[in-house]
């Protein structure tokens, strides 16, 4: 197997645009190359997804235990010359001030040798230290090589030295060029769709990289990765047709979740509520994922026949699960940046709004306090929230927990058909609760049709 970590000293410092780079990089020399992204972040993975042309994923040591992460790695592994690997955060950044769920947990648990991304800007030989800190935090780091980002040529040969005498690799520098930056802008996100001339800079990036990086180096390092082996469990087969909302306002899908209602048996057929008139036809269930429906609410609203097609299909029994954007996409009114509003699908009473700051970010526990379309009474899952925006109705049928801090709180609408709330679901560390979606469509499609 040949795979690498392209780890940071912290977010900012030039993973995704790095990544990016190699990725093109080893496209042009021939390789079948595969990405995936430490954490529950599915932005970096549009990024990986567009350079590559082929989808990716993530690997998440606090959804998933150590067994479906190895499992997750090598399904990719399998269709590809090299894996890369993108940090999140810092590298020993986790839950807390621990390291579970960091890129570093990750590296253990696949033993993926890495290399480490020193943002030099404002630094000379405050770099040493930097690397010598972070190769000497933990027993075996498993960094096993450094790219040197914003570091000018002249400073390379010195910078090099240095950490050949640490014992770590050095494989080459990035200087800084405005033109090869892939910025962020709206909620500090921006998806790679929103990058203009996204493929000029991913080449010129690229360009960069094969005068001042290491390439052959850096696959000589990727190819001491040790191999993952699949347990791969059987999934019952159904026959269903799953929509899937996905366009500008809703693009906030985990390839993973789409990957397990494959395997379970489900066509999905992707469908647009900005530009579509109606829902798909002889469809089972219904997903509106997350994305950016506040900055196309008078577009969304416009299309009336959509809205009023998804509310009528919801209220007949169609069993659908709409997280954060998606569950926005559900109120009565949507609020816009600028504070004009809009009127939605209407099955969740009052007005999704901007808060103006991050809210509930982070990990969480989800506890359901009653039978419902997902779980039963007291059952548990993890998720995941990212959103400036709130709800005049945020639901009281779960209760979430946040795990460093121990704050609880009320969430999530819940039925027999349905779930809506700004949690996101991660299939592969909740099985069960997908399995449940996918039996509430069949029995949806064994009523109906």
């Amino acid at each position: 197997m040949s795979r690498i970590m392209i780890a940071g000293t912290g977010s900012g410092c030039g993973k995704t645009t790095i990544v990016c780079g190699l990725c093109q990089c080893f496209k042009d020399m021939g390789l079948k190359t595969s990405a995936l992204k430490c954490g529950p972040d599915y932005i970096d993975s549009m990024f990986h997804s567009r350079v590559l042309n082929m989808r990716t994923g993530n690997l998440d040591s606090w959804f998933c235990d150590d067994e479906t992460i190895k499992y997750l790695l090598a399904r990719k592994e399998c269709e590809s010359d090299i894996t890369v690997v993108e940090g999140v955060m810092g590298y020993f950044d986790g839950q807390g001030f621990g390291t579970k769920g960091s890129s570093y947990d990750i590296a253990g648990i696949t033993d993926t040798p890495v290399i480490l991304i020193v943002n030099c800007r404002g630094m000379s030989n405050s770099i040493g230290a930097v690397i010598k800190g972070y190769t000497g935090y933990e027993k075996d780091s498993h960094i096993r090589g450094v790219i040197f980002n914003n570091l000018s040529s002249r400073l390379y040969k010195d910078a090099a030295q240095m950490v050949k005498e640490m014992g770590i690799e050095p494989l080459g520098y990035l200087p800084y060029k405005k033109e090869a930056v892939l910025e962020s802008r709206h909620l500090g996100l921006v998806t790679s769709a929103e990058v203009e001339h996204f493929q000029e800079k991913v080449t010129c990036i690229a360009s960069q990289m094969k005068e001042t990086l290491d390439i052959d180096g850096i696959l000589k390092i990727a190819e001491n990765a040790s191999e993952n082996e699949i347990h791969y469990k059987e999934k019952k087969k159904r026959n269903l047709r799953i929509a899937v909302a996905k366009d500008e306002a809703f693009c906030f899908l985990y390839e993973d979740n789409l990957d397990y209602l494959r395997q379970s048996g489900c066509e999905l057929t992707y469908f647009s509520p900005l530009k579509d008139s109606i829902l798909p036809e002889n469809i089972d269930g219904l997903l509106l994922y997350g994305g950016y429906p506040e900055l196309h609410a008078e577009e969304l609203s416009e299309n009336i026949s959509m809205r009023k097609d998804i509310a009528g299909r919801i209220q007949s029994g169609l069993p659908c699960i709409a997280e954060c954007g998606g569950f926005l996409y559900l109120h009565e009114y949507l609020e816009t940046p600028d504070k004009e509003k809009y009127p939605m699908a209407g099955i969740i009473r009052g007005t999704g709004y901007n808060a103006g700051k991050l809210q509930r970010f982070g990990y969480m526990s989800v506890k359901s306090v009653k039978n419902t379309m997902l779980a039963d009474k007291n059952q548990s899952f993890r998720a995941h929230e990212f959103h400036y925006y709130d709800s005049e109705d945020n639901g009281v049928d779960c209760t979430a927990t946040k795990p460093t801090i121990g704050r609880n709180y009320p969430c999530i609408h819940v039925g027999e058909n349905h779930w809506y709330g700004f949690p996101h679901l991660y299939y592969p560390s909740c099985p069960e609760f997908a399995e449940q979606f996918v039996e509430k469509a069949a029995q949806y499609k064994n009523h109906f049709k």
